[in-house]
């Protein structure tokens, strides 16, 4: 289950998003350079080969390891989109393009959020959606729903097999894991409503609604997606209320909680930081955060590249190439010593680690703030030659957390579900055992 978030605020685009995948599903953030006059004609997406383009724009991506798409990332044009997968009544089974796949394809193709959403929806006319989209659950197949954001404007464009409808949205809007359209939609793929008559899913009378005619309700209510689209909602409207560092504001939503204090275990799928707690309880967890601020002169990225934003601290990153960020990793299908595999050392440990873990949390909250104060100047503008400042910050407190719980044992409870889920993963996940000393 994931969130994605856009708010305009002062002028300002910003857009976050968590993405909930299984526990052990290594996240990587990826830098990828823009292509120019690519001769390839060819290219092989996860599920599907289409045509390659000879132009594509530069790319910062958070994707799972093993896929050729990712869950949120934005272009160097500015344009930023985060996808959620709905499960609606039109879910085709043969394989095409899965939701992350166009998501990367738009923003390598996409000049602006509009531009985005007509490559999306092009792709999805002529491809098709589906294909296998979890990493162990080999049968998990959804649509797709995406916010498209650049600094001008911003688009929810939601699909139901190889039809869609978008709207554009004014100043927030917030996805989850449920359609949210209904009548007031400014864009559709073509024969829309017909398709829906043609399998009885609108009666062809009164006003047409796209949720009503496509969605389910089984796994959006028990996955609490409303309510965690509430959640974002609410927040948003509290920015406007409230006079407070904007930045600070929309990374500590990622971390919300339904009870701020409550320990992972007691965890809830209503919570927008989301932690996993066993097969038949809440499979997913947020395997990686990423929030920007899009503007025109001076955009700014930060993605975790770890699990669990409440126990992560947000890094820095931009498109300049001549900086090697500690949240970038290479694009390749392996997890081994990137960011994501070493910060599990300590996720994992924090879990069961009650002091330890207010005390984390504390420590980054105070880095993040002497970040923002490198990065920001007295009038709230980016100030791009601290990048590498504020990075080099972020870097040495992951570091010292990683040198700091790594060898230490992990204090499973003796009784519960809750530990036996967690030693299972670890016992998994060979990669975290071997750094493991038996508790």
């Amino acid at each position: 289950m994931c969130d994605t978030l856009a708010l305009r605020h002062g002028g300002v685009v910003w857009f976050a998003k968590n993405s909930d995948r299984e526990p052990d599903e290594a996240q990587l953030v990826v830098r990828i350079s823009e292509a120019r006059n690519d001769t390839a004609q060819k290219l092989r997406t996860t599920c599907l080969e289409i045509d390659q383009t000879a132009y594509r724009h530069g790319i910062i991506l958070s994707k799972p390891f093993w896929i050729w798409g990712a869950e949120m990332g934005v272009n160097d044009r500015g344009v930023a989109i985060g996808n959620e997968a709905v499960f609606t009544r039109v879910m085709e089974k043969k394989p095409g393009l899965i939701g992350m796949d166009l998501l990367r394809l738009a923003l390598e193709r996409g000049d602006t959020a509009a531009h985005a959403l007509d490559v999306i929806a092009g792709l999805l006319e002529k491809h098709g959606q589906g294909g296998v989209c979890g990493y162990r659950a080999k049968s998990f197949r959804y649509d797709n729903s995406f916010l498209i954001a650049d600094p001008d404007e911003m688009w929810v464009l939601e699909t139901a097999g190889r039809h869609w409808a978008a709207r554009k949205i004014d100043t927030q809007y917030a996805i989850s894991n449920r359609l949210t359209l209904g009548s007031e939609f400014d864009l559709s793929s073509d024969g829309l409503i017909d398709f829906a008559i043609q399998r009885k899913l609108f009666s062809g009378k009164g006003d047409f609604h796209f949720a009503k005619a496509f969605d389910t309700w089984l796994v959006p209510h028990f996955a609490r997606s409303r309510e965690r689209i509430d959640s974002n909602l609410d927040f948003c409207a509290a920015i406007a209320r409230n006079r407070q560092n904007i930045l600070l504001a929309m990374l500590n939503n990622l971390r919300s909680h339904r009870h701020d204090e409550s320990n992972p275990r007691n965890g809830h799928n209503s919570d927008v930081c989301m932690h996993a707690a066993g097969p038949l309880i809440r499979k997913s967890q947020t395997c990686g955060s990423m929030v920007s601020k899009l503007e025109g002169t001076h955009p700014l990225h930060l993605f975790t590249g770890t699990s669990a934003p409440c126990l992560s601290i947000f890094k820095p990153v931009d498109f300049n190439e001549d900086n090697d960020y500690g949240v970038l990793n290479a694009d390749g299908k392996t997890v081994k010593d990137s960011l994501w595999q070493r910060h599990e050392s300590v996720h994992r440990r924090l879990l069961f680690l009650k002091e330890e873990r207010a005390d984390v949390k504390k420590r980054i909250a105070a880095t993040e703030g002497k970040m923002v104060e490198l990065l920001f100047d007295k009038n709230n503008h980016l100030m791009p030659e601290n990048m590498h400042d504020a990075d080099t910050l972020a870097a040495d407190l992951d570091e010292s957390l990683i040198r700091e719980f790594q060898r230490r044992s992990v204090p499973y409870p003796a009784l519960g579900l809750y530990g036996l889920f967690w030693k299972r993963v670890n016992k998994r996940d060979e990669y975290f055992e071997k750094d493991s000393t038996s508790p």
